[in-house]
């Protein structure tokens, strides 16, 4: 639900574009937000596909007899 809120709310910022008399203060905070979020993404996957834990789990066996 909030998550439906958030896009409706940024959608008229998306469909406006650059206003050369109003602030742009939200769309910069959105954009940062995304970007924080893509990198903290980006470093999961790194973590949870890369690391030492899940390179052994992957080389081990499967014990499905």
């Amino acid at each position: 639900m909030h998550l439906a809120m958030l896009l409706l709310a940024t959608l008229p910022l998306a469909l406006d574009g650059e206003s050369v008399t109003s602030s742009n203060t939200a769309l910069a905070v959105i954009s940062v937000v995304s970007m924080v979020f893509g990198y903290l993404l980006l470093a999961a996957l790194w973590y949870f596909v890369f690391s030492a834990r899940a390179r052994e789990r992957r080389d081990k066996p499967n014990k499905r007899d």
